[in-house]
């Protein structure tokens, strides 16, 4: 047995009526106030039949989220509450499996949202169709043309702030799978007139605003322009900003946009460089000026504007100078060229504006449809979106609202023709009876506007063609005559007399009775924007531009191409883009949108009846509801209808075996309704009134009430079973567990009772064990000291005699042993450091032990020594023997010794080989350099001091120029006998060299230095070293030292104070130096 399953309905939970074919009473008063109510509650969309009125919140609601497109997808259309979805699932679903063409048609006043309902069917589809890399790509193509296609052709106007200022009509092409290939874009009437002049508290197109509020300061100067609006006289300055609406991030957005959609970059900017020269175009002024002849000509006031516009499209200067100030006017073989005054100069100014704006955007859909179209040439399934203006009644009505609403008028002619050919298909297609439905024929109004002879179009364009003064007085005249017996045109001065006395209707206007009421247009600019004149000379003009984007613009200026035939006008072209579009449509199944606007203030939760009122009646919707209900007011397949309402008859419920339709005619005869308000179809029942179908609704709710009730008192009954149930096993369970809970305590307590017996058991018998045992370990201790006392007893008897000789020396001997133990085990505790100038050591406790005691220091102090040297490295032992020769040559022998103690002997003084300046002696020294100084050479003639770089080797000393590096003297290191110095606080000292040798012609050397022991000691060990002899170090305070061939004796003298601590040296007489020592 199947399972019944719940289907949601249009008809549940409903606010209201959700589809106004079910409507009761109708009439214009319910229809308001059901539409009001449903607003009341955010239900913003309503049905009629398979259209959707759209009421603009003016908020964001939680309605269109990824859940919402999740829970309408491959839905039926009235199996949930209306919106949008419904009709974008049901028109995509047609498209894909029935393979129909489809086309939603989205119509309303300005700010009604028609503009976010196009939107909203396309992320819809976007978001239902097949995905992968290549199918993503072309949707975020197609979504990403709105953002440039609203930048560039829609504008802030006193309705709504995202106004479309054009029609838009895109053909979405599909596979056969679903999946989209392309699309194409077609547009119609850009309000170019808005480029120059807007109306008061309105602005220009966004794209002006948000390249002057978004683009950097770089691009700005590129495009010659600057950020502040009141610069530019095509901007208005009362609405500049817009509340809400962030034009820098949205020229972003736009940017971005153009780049996915895959404008290329020059191309882009080609764009923003026409939008400038349009913006700049405004503040170019004129001034008036006399010629010989007397004719009026224009000059241009300030000619920068114009240097900078040329700049921007690279045309010359002259050129367009020229263009703005003469019109050359060709017929067959002559011309003639004429001057144009201020007035017609500033119409020149603002044609070639709005022509260069109208055709840039004309380009870009161009442009658009390039990127987006499908590449690949298989048959393909079409769903168009038609997102145009709304029927338009201002204060002030001029051509752009004669054309819009003409337009209008020709989408509802197609909608009830349309509506009543799919009503009058699907009662063919169930069998059901046709009936003729009166209804009211738009087709003569049409007739009135686009005859061929004598419609209005026609006749503005034949005036627009007569030679002679042409002005729009002439043009209404014309009406009045052809018009004049038209049942739906009215004029002031029209032949017909019933129109004579109507005071309220000004002389220069005429008025249209159309579908949704009556339109008064004043004639006032009629010619000149059907005649949408550009003078040739501009063209030609653009088309000489280095600028490749202004030049494709105006092909017409080609000198090659010239055709003298005037162009059409803007009335013939649109009635022919409105033809095209009507056959396009009438190839395709609609689906309607039906936007309305709820409030003039653009604010959330207001409703306006009386303006909501005057919508429906313009949008022709209660003849809409008229015509879908004229029949069958409602019709639904028999599967869900017998589905919804099986509960209502004993033999459907709860489960109906056999087909459908035999089920809904048990159901029907069951509740006995009158067979005159139902009939059957081939898949449908349809319902007359929709009395008949509340009624269902009615009996449905009250048995669905009923069952409620049965089901909840079944429910209460198990739920009760179910919960004794599990009391009763909870009981079971609860009792178990107690009972094995009790067992166990009483086993437990058992248990310990048990082991208390068995402990004191087995400590009883533990005890009486350890009495026994304990007697007999006395018995046996006993027995072991008796034994122990008569053995010794036996011994002392029989060695008695020999104790006595041997005792004393024993004794002595055996205490001996223990004081030397005593006296080790306390030298042990008491060991001094392991530093080897730590002189403590432990007292000596007895007298008898004193060489032991000074034996034991100083092996210690030898031990610790040897630890200590252990540590030193290669390089500080060598340092240490220094140091220590150094103590054994000048220890109290040399009063400057001590100083040198803490000072570390470094040997290199001097970094010659990393001074260049020593380069020179470094390449003569071969050897190791063992010590390098600065020092002082005694003169031997008045006792003053020169510096000498002192080097020591391995085998010599040298002398050296301290600024040149060259050397001086070198003496072999066998050549130096002894070394002579004071024993002074001085650095003075001597070198004694070998009598007879080469070094020593020039006599001994007498040198001070600042590092006197290190010197000294250094020598004597590298001496010793090379020649195995021990250098003899003289320490006296008078020496002799040899000077060529005389000697002369230095002697160290206590000085004065008055060098400081400076030693001094003179010279007394040829055989005396005298040092003065402070």
């Amino acid at each position: 047995m199947a399972k019944m399953e719940v289907k949601t309905s249009l008809l549940d939970d409903m606010i209201g009526v959700g589809d106004m074919v079910l409507l009761e009473p109708l009439n214009e008063d319910s229809f308001i106030n059901n539409l009001k109510k449903r607003f009341d509650h955010n239900e913003v969309y309503t049905y009629i039949g398979s259209v959707v009125i759209s009421i603009n919140p003016y908020r964001s609601l939680p309605i269109y989220t990824p859940e919402k497109v999740e829970e309408y997808r491959n839905r039926n259309f009235y199996e949930l509450s209306p919106h949008i979805f419904a009709l974008a699932d049901e028109a995509y679903r047609s498209l894909r499996d029935q393979d129909k063409d489809q086309c939603i048609l989205i119509t309303g006043e300005s700010g009604a949202g028609k503009t976010e309902a196009s939107k909203l069917v396309m992320s819809y589809v976007a978001a239902v169709c097949g995905k992968g890399a290549e199918v993503n790509q072309v949707k975020e193509q197609l979504l990403q043309s709105n953002p440039v296609l609203e930048a560039f052709g829609n504008a802030k106007t006193a309705r709504n702030d995202n106004s479309s200022r054009f029609g838009k009509y895109m053909d979405i092409e599909f596979d056969f799978k679903g999946d989209p290939l392309g699309g194409v874009i077609s547009n119609y009437l850009l309000e170019k007139s808005r480029v120059v002049k807007q109306p008061r508290g309105e602005r220009n197109f966004h794209i002006f605003y948000q390249i002057l509020s978004g683009a950097s300061e770089e691009f700005l100067c590129k495009l010659k322009l600057e950020r502040d609006f009141s610069r530019y006289n095509y901007l208005g300055l009362d609405s500049a900003r817009v509340n809400g609406v962030d034009d820098a991030s949205n020229f972003r957005t736009v940017r971005n946009a153009m780049q996915i959609v895959g404008f290329m970059d020059h191309e882009t900017q080609s764009v923003f460089e026409v939008v400038a020269a349009v913006l700049k175009l405004g503040n170019i002024e004129f001034k008036p000026e006399s010629r010989a002849n007397g004719l009026d000509e224009s000059k241009i006031k300030d000619k920068n504007e114009l240097k900078e516009i040329c700049e921007l499209t690279g045309i010359d200067q002259s050129v367009l100078e020229r263009a703005f100030s003469f019109r050359t006017v060709e017929a067959k073989q002559e011309k003639v060229s004429t001057t144009l005054n201020v007035a017609q100069a500033y119409y020149a100014r603002d044609a070639l504006a709005k022509n260069l704006y109208s055709r840039l955007f004309s380009w870009l859909v161009t442009r658009i449809n390039e990127s987006i179209k499908a590449q690949t040439k298989v048959r393909k399934k079409v769903m168009g979106v038609l997102d145009i203006y709304g029927f338009e009644i201002f204060e002030d009505n001029s051509f752009e609202q004669f054309i819009i609403n003409y337009c209008n008028e020709k989408l509802q002619q197609i909608f009830i023709e349309l509506t009543l050919k799919e009503e009058q298909e699907e009662y063919i297609r169930e069998g059901i009876e046709w009936t003729h439905i009166e209804y009211f024929n738009n087709a003569i109004i049409c007739d009135l506007i686009e005859n061929n002879q004598t419609g209005i179009l026609a006749m503005l364009d034949e005036e627009c063609l007569r030679p002679g003064t042409v002005t729009d007085d002439t043009f209404l005249e014309k009406l009045n005559q052809v018009c004049a017996t038209h049942q739906h045109f009215e004029s002031r001065m029209s032949k017909c007399s019933r129109f004579l006395n109507d005071t309220s209707l000004p002389h220069s206007c005429f008025r249209i009775q159309h579908y949704a009421g009556k339109v008064m247009y004043q004639v006032e600019g009629f010619v000149d924007k059907n005649n949408d004149l550009l003078y040739r000379d501009l063209s030609q003009a653009m088309w000489k531009a280095n600028h490749s984007l202004i030049k494709a613009l105006f092909p017409e200026g080609n000198p090659a191409k010239i055709n003298l035939k005037r162009p059409p006008t803007a009335g013939s072209q649109f009635k022919a883009s409105v033809a095209t579009l009507m056959k396009n449509l009438q190839n395709k199944n609609p689906n309607y949108i039906r936007c309305i606007k709820p409030n003039e203030k653009k604010a959330a939760d207001i409703f306006n009846e009386a303006l909501v009122c005057h919508q429906i009646r313009y949008l022709g919707l209660l003849e809409n509801v008229r015509v879908r209900r004229a029949g069958y007011a409602f019709r639904q397949a028999y599967e869900p209808c017998l589905e919804r309402y099986k509960m209502l008859c004993r033999q459907t419920w709860p489960h109906w075996r056999g087909p459908a339709r035999a089920g809904v005619e048990v159901l029907f005869n069951e509740l006995r309704i009158p067979e005159e308000e139902f009939s059957f179809g081939r898949s449908k029942i349809f319902i007359r009134n929709p009395r008949t179908l509340f009624k269902l609704e009615d009996l449905r709710k009250q048995r669905l009430e009923d069952l409620a009730t049965l089901i909840e008192k079944i429910y209460r009954g198990w739920k009760c079973r179910t919960r004794f149930l599990l009391m009763k096993r909870c009981q079971i369970v609860i009792a178990s567990w107690y009972r094995r809970y009790a067992q166990q305590k009483r086993y437990q307590k058992i248990k310990s009772s048990a082991i208390t017996v068995q402990s004191y058991i087995r400590g009883w018998k533990a005890r009486k064990l350890l009495r026994e045992l304990k007697h007999l370990k006395r018995c046996n201790e006993a027995a072991t000291v008796i034994a122990a006392y008569w053995h010794g007893t036996q011994v002392r008897r029989e060695y008695r005699k020999f104790f006595r000789a041997n005792a004393g020396r024993k004794i002595y001997e055996f205490t001996l042993q223990r004081i030397m133990q005593k006296y080790f085990l306390e030298m042990k505790n008491k060991m001094p450091s392991l530093s080897p100038i730590d002189k403590t050591w432990p007292a000596r406790p007895y007298l008898f032990l004193d060489s032991t005691h000074k034996e034991l220091k100083r092996i210690f102090h030898l031990w610790r020594c040897k630890k200590y040297r252990d540590q030193f490295t290669d390089q500080q032992k060598l340092i240490y023997e220094e140091k220590l020769e150094a103590s054994e040559l000048f220890k109290d022998k040399k009063a400057l010794y001590p100083a040198s103690v803490g000072q570390p002997f470094q040997g290199a003084y001097l970094e010659i080989s990393e001074n260049p300046k020593y380069k020179k002696l470094t390449d003569a020294v071969d050897e190791k350099i063992i010590i390098a100084e600065v020092v002082n050479k005694i003169n031997r003639a008045n006792g003053k001091a020169a510096s000498r770089i002192f080097l020591l080797t391995k085998n010599n000393v040298l002398l050296a120029d301290q600024k040149s590096g060259t050397i001086k003297s070198e003496v072999p290191l066998g050549d130096v006998t002894k070394v002579s110095m004071s024993s002074q606080n001085d650095g003075f000292f001597a070198v004694h060299l070998k009598e007879g040798s080469e070094a020593a012609s020039k006599g001994d050397f007498l040198l001070s230095s600042n590092h006197l022991i290190e010197m000294a000691t250094k020598l004597y060990r590298t001496t010793l070293s090379q020649t195995k002899q021990k250098l003899n170090i003289e320490i006296s305070d008078e020496f002799l030292v040899q000077f060529k061939q005389e000697k002369v004796c230095v002697k160290f003298i206590q000085g004065s104070q008055k060098n400081g601590n400076i030693p001094t040296c003179k010279r007394k007489n040829n055989r005396l130096l005298e040092v003065a020592v402070p």
